[in-house]
């Protein structure tokens, strides 16, 4: 265990253990007849190997969740992604490889000689015939839907060709309500300028169009927004010194420089034929995830989009620091919301929506590039050390009443990002889904609440087997 831990880093003290599909036990309420579907997270379950720590939380093993509910029960599974570098290192008995926040162990020629391992570690989306887990740096990962099972990566062959090896498909796919059409994207690296992949694929992952754009330098872009016909992305102003990386003397997260002069460069596409038509700039700020985005008649033509909003790039250190079990650098994000001019990219407002301390903030699928009421997300009580803590509880802020309202899960509880919904008997219904770790007792569970009533505690409470180390991103697919 670390020294001098908090409660929060019990999951992360050891690598996490895999368990097969078994049948949780109700430890609160009743499951929701109408709640049929499954569940799936993904995190790093794994920070070290042969007594070596990780660099950074992002370097640790992906391992994925599956929780798959029916019939009023409810079965989950746990698996690590069987990615060639995982398997080369469960070999060796210990790490080999560069990633996000390390270089490769040993001499620098182990650098030149490894590529940086890719963890597949971020984010996993349901496809109409499998699952991929999301990396942000290569290709993705495909899995089977069911049992986890790692088939190798994905280069998404479609009419508009394929991912090559070291074409990044990030982590942050978009989907769209009706079509099933998603959007993503990849910063790849070919020179000094990084370029901008823009991708549309179809609901089963065939790739169907693919566009690149070069930028200023090499940017540090994590996310992105769909707003009705527009794709937004807001390059914060962070920069990657790409010889150091390449030389073997940084990993790609001590490379990483905050600009702040450059300010924060906005790029607006036409989601149909993925060119660039607008191109601004505002302050300088950073965020990794943003709420939702929409533009339409309701929005009167405007785009309307909301962020987790950071004032610098100090969140990366605090990151770091996860990996040790201990966090020392402030690093607060509160939701904020950008009004834009897509034919200009100028903004017309940029305010605070809430002082509270915020992060994963999301919709549910229905309302992705659309107007939307309620942004679900992860928050930290009032009173909480915002430094030390992780996030110990789940809120809502309320558009039309301009209001957060909070599920207080108590002291030593975690949640992860919230998962939002429908119900399969009633869609207007929304269910909320976390998978809370419980650091008193070390364990881990399924939380569900009403989404419209999260003051009114969760519905049913599910045990895990074994608790699940803090994860990043996840997605839910309903049952056929």
């Amino acid at each position: 265990m670390f020294h001098g831990r908090r409660l929060w880093s019990g999951c992360l003290a050891q690598p996490a253990t895999e368990f097969p599909p078994t049948t949780l036990d109700t430890e609160h309420g009743r499951l929701p007849a109408g709640l049929r579907g499954d569940l799936y997270r993904n995190g790093a379950g794994r920070l070290e190997r042969g007594g070596r720590r990780a660099g950074h939380w992002f370097d640790g093993d992906g391992a994925v969740l599956r929780v798959q509910f029916v019939q009023g029960r409810a079965e989950a599974s746990y698996r690590y992604v069987q990615t060639q570098g995982l398997q080369r290192e469960a070999q060796a008995g210990r790490l080999l490889y560069g990633n996000y926040g390390m270089t490769a162990p040993g001499p620098i020629w182990n650098h030149w000689r490894r590529p940086l391992k890719n963890a597949a570690n971020t984010s996993v989306i349901a496809l109409s015939d499998g699952v991929l887990a999301l990396w942000e740096g290569g290709r993705p990962h495909a899995l089977d839907a069911e049992t986890l099972a790692t088939h190798g990566e994905a280069d998404l062959a479609g009419p508009a060709g394929v991912l090559k090896p070291g074409q990044p498909f990030s982590a942050h796919p978009k989907q769209d309500p009706t079509s099933g059409d998603l959007y993503n994207f990849g910063v790849a690296i070919p020179g000094r300028n990084a370029k901008l992949m823009l991708y549309r694929c179809d609901r089963s992952g065939r790739l169907l169009a693919q566009r690149g754009l070069e930028l200023e330098g090499v940017p540090m872009i994590h996310d992105w927004v769909m707003a009705g016909r527009y794709l937004i992305f807001l390059v914060p102003p962070v920069r990657i010194a790409v010889t150091p990386v390449l030389l073997g003397l940084r990993s790609y997260s001590d490379a990483m420089q905050w600009q702040p002069e450059r300010g924060t460069q906005i790029l607006i596409f036409d989601r149909e034929t993925l060119e660039l038509i607008a191109r601004g700039e505002t302050e300088p700020f950073y965020q990794w995830h943003f709420g939702n985005g929409a533009c339409d008649d309701a929005t009167n033509g405007r785009i309307v989009l909301d962020l987790a909003r950071y004032p610098d790039f100090s969140t990366n250190q605090h990151l770091r620091e996860v990996a040790s079990g201990q966090t020392v650098t402030p690093a607060k994000a509160t939701l904020w919301r950008m009004i834009l001019d897509p034919q200009t990219a100028q903004v017309q407002e940029l305010s605070e929506m809430s002082p509270r301390s915020i992060e994963f903030p999301m919709v549910p699928p229905a309302a992705v590039g659309r107007p939307w009421q309620r942004t679900y997300m992860a928050a930290h009580r009032a009173g909480t050390d915002t430094t030390a803590e992780r996030y110990d509880a789940l809120a809502c802020f309320d558009h039309a009443h301009n209001r957060l309202d909070e599920a207080d899960l108590g002291g030593g509880r975690y949640p992860s990002e919230p998962i939002v919904v429908p119900d399969a008997n009633d869609p207007t219904r929304l269910w909320l889904l976390s998978v809370i770790y419980d650091g008193h007792s070390d364990r881990g569970e399924i939380w569900i609440y009403d989404a419209s009533q999260l003051a009114d505690g969760p519905e049913c409470v599910l045990a895990l087997p074994e608790p699940i180390p803090l994860s990043f991103h996840g997605c839910w697919r309903p049952a056929p």
